[in-house]
């Protein structure tokens, strides 16, 4: 048993430090640069070129593929391109599928990339693991904790993993419950308490040992207002100490208080990065105009309301009887606005209407809507391969030329008839519970 012992774990040293195999990882997959925008190839320039000494991040084409059933090859993370400079906290923006926490996971080393590095204290996160893991700090988007342990024990664990002396351990422990409003519940099990505290408690984890680089998946999912602001607080009170923040967030208004830039990733890249104001200019700058149909199944009046308004007003979504516009405010002025809006609501052709300013939301949303797009034409493009393949012949003419037997659908069966007078006697079996007899026909 002790020679098994001894065997296994000198076997599992060796897999952790990749002695069996060390597969060379190419600089970049293959990338199209013609749609890219300017801010991201901007920055994509700085880091290939090197112009820039003070990152304590750095991301250089940094890819993660996938190969699946279905498509064969799946693109995950696709050349990332970034740096993070000391007390600067970035916003990782994206729908569910982006490829934030792939990201996050070839960031700690938990996953390895298909092309591309990423440099902590120009520290390869691949190839100098025990140096990085000093700088570093993560809390996943699922809780890793232990239901029975408590917040001390865990802290405790952390603590000793990280190195912190056992002197000063329980007052160092302490000191960050105290911070993230833990104190109340020491001694109760994880299991017991509630998703926005067990949240909490996996942020303190990521904070011990005081990591120069905080990477923070979605922390405070499943947390009510009052608790969100106090992390919140937490957050711009670390960023001030000097630490570097990493925030991945569904919520643009967590990303617009907390983060000094933000990146929008949609299908694995990003489409869009920089500070928030400079966002808003570039793309956020406009109106956004929503309207209420009086008769939303009138084509004449819809037809009217669509002539109305200039071409520079673009339609972005419909559902039911509300329509919503966005414009360019270059394009038009309030004025035009409101008085095309009044002239509809006067010819009883529209209920009500808004008028507002595009925020990051709607940015937001105008990104987002390009991945669902892409899914939906990629969908479409399989699924009328798949019906093609369906449509195949089965069977050519019979001897006679009497019938052609086409299938139209997995279980279903069409006969056509061609020409011919005299019958055949053969039978068609097209699934063990159906069997057609041609001379019957």
């Amino acid at each position: 048993m002790c020679v098994c012992g001894f065997v296994f774990w000198i076997l599992t040293l060796l897999l952790e430090y990749g002695f069996f195999f060390s597969p060379s990882i190419p600089d970049a997959l293959p990338y199209s640069h013609l749609d890219e925008d300017q801010d991201v190839a901007r920055i994509r320039k700085e880091i290939l070129d090197k112009t820039k000494r003070d990152h304590i991040l750095v991301l250089s084409n940094l890819s993660k593929s996938y190969r699946t059933k279905k498509t064969r090859k799946l693109l995950a993370v696709n050349n990332l391109c970034m740096g993070i400079s000391s007390g600067e906290c970035f916003g990782l923006c994206g729908v569910n599928g982006a490829g934030k926490t792939t990201t996050f996971r070839m960031l700690t080393g938990d996953l390895r990339p298909s092309a591309g590095y990423a440099l902590i204290q120009n520290y390869s996160i691949y190839k100098q693991k025990r140096q990085v893991y000093k700088y570093i700090g993560y809390c996943p988007q699922f809780d890793a904790l232990f239901d029975e342990l408590t917040p001390v024990e865990h802290m405790l664990l952390m603590s000793r993993l990280r190195g912190i002396q056992w002197q000063h351990e329980n007052e160092y422990i302490l000191q960050l419950l105290k911070r993230l409003d833990l104190c109340e519940y020491l001694n109760i099990p994880v299991r017991k308490l509630s998703l926005g505290n067990r949240r909490k408690l996996s942020t303190a984890m990521a904070l011990v040992g005081d990591p120069q680089i905080a990477f923070l998946d979605e922390p405070t999912s499943g947390m009510d207002p009052s608790s969100r602001r106090f992390l919140w607080n937490v957050i711009r009170r670390l960023v001030k100490e000097g630490n570097s923040i990493i925030l991945a967030s569904h919520s643009m208004e967590e990303c617009e208080a907390l983060c000094t830039s933000i990146g929008i990733m949609v299908s694995g890249r990003f489409r869009c990065i920089g500070s928030t104001q400079h966002l808003k200019n570039r793309f956020g700058d406009g109106y956004t105009i929503k309207i209420r149909l009086k008769s939303p199944f009138n084509p004449l009046n819809n037809q009217y309301i669509f002539s109305n308004f200039s071409p520079n007003f673009q339609l972005k979504e419909q559902h039911l009887n509300i329509l919503q516009y966005e414009v360019a405010e270059e394009f038009v002025s309030l004025n035009e606005i409101f008085a095309q809006l009044e002239q509809l609501l006067k010819d009883e052709y529209i209920t009500d209407y808004s008028v507002s300013q595009n925020t990051l939301d709607n940015v937001f949303v105008n990104f987002v809507r390009d991945q669902k797009d892409s899914l939906q034409q990629t969908n479409s493009i399989s699924s009328r391969r798949k019906q093609q393949q369906d449509n195949e012949v089965l069977d050519d003419t019979f001897d006679d030329g009497s019938f052609v037997t086409t299938r139209s659908s997995r279980n279903q069966v069409s006969l056509e008839t061609i020409s011919g007078s005299s019958a055949c006697n053969c039978t068609i079996r097209t699934n063990p519970l159906q069997v057609l007899d041609c001379s019957k026909l």
